[in-house]
């Protein structure tokens, strides 16, 4: 790969060296810039879901929308449930929908609900990439699904040629940060007719710092 581990080690350090201190932890996240990509053309466009190595830095929000032994087995795990009583409600509230959207990062449905997940919340989880993980009605282990999310980040390339991605949070070590950060370009190359050669420049950045470019 053009784009050495080396160098993206040293962009990691420089992004976190020229952020701000902040009240908060920020999130570490990179931008891949891309040439040569006829978005006009659907076979181009792409979601993937790439696992990071190292994790996300911070644990997710999961929801998941059950009734039954999916609903019990999420509650034994700590996780928020919304039923489908509940999900009947949504279609009342837009800005509940809406909010509920926002709030979560991934969303894991029983497979009976997810008809009415279409109808009521669609139009809001499609354009955020949170189409919720299909499970089937009687699961009863949700740990595997859930401990995987935890890693996993949600990329995609739809209207404009970049691809942005969250690669953990500047409390993460700048290797595992690096390694997360090649992990994601792995899976973007991957995607791309010309692989690499379709990579126009790659920048790292906290969430309120300046952008510093990964030289190659």
């Amino acid at each position: 790969m053009a784009f050495d581990r080396q160098k993206l080690v040293e962009a990691v350090k420089e992004a976190k060296a020229r952020a701000k201190p902040r009240n908060f932890t920020q999130t570490v996240e990179m931008a891949v810039n891309l040439k040569d990509v006829d978005l006009r053309k659907p076979e181009n466009r792409f979601k993937l879901e790439v696992v990071l190595p190292h994790g996300r830095g911070k644990e997710p929000k999961i929801a998941v929308i059950a009734d039954g032994a999916v609903a019990e087995a999420a509650k034994q795990l700590g996780l928020d449930v919304i039923s489908g009583e509940e999900l009947e409600e949504l279609a009342k509230s837009p800005r509940q929908a809406r909010k509920i959207a926002k709030k979560y990062d991934f969303f894991i449905a029983a497979a009976p609900l997810m008809p009415k997940i279409g109808r009521y919340l669609g139009r809001y989880l499609g354009p955020r990439n949170k189409m919720p993980v299909v499970v089937p009605p009687t699961m009863t282990n949700l740990e595997p699904i859930v401990e995987k999310l935890k890693k996993t980040v949600r990329i995609q390339l739809k209207n404009n040629p970049v691809v942005h991605a969250r690669i953990g949070t500047e409390d993460m070590d700048d290797e595992k940060l690096a390694e997360n950060a090649e992990a994601v370009l792995h899976a973007i190359i991957n995607k791309l007719e010309r692989g690499e050669n379709q990579v126009k420049s790659v920048y790292i950045k906290t969430t309120m710092g300046p952008a510093v470019k990964v030289e190659r």
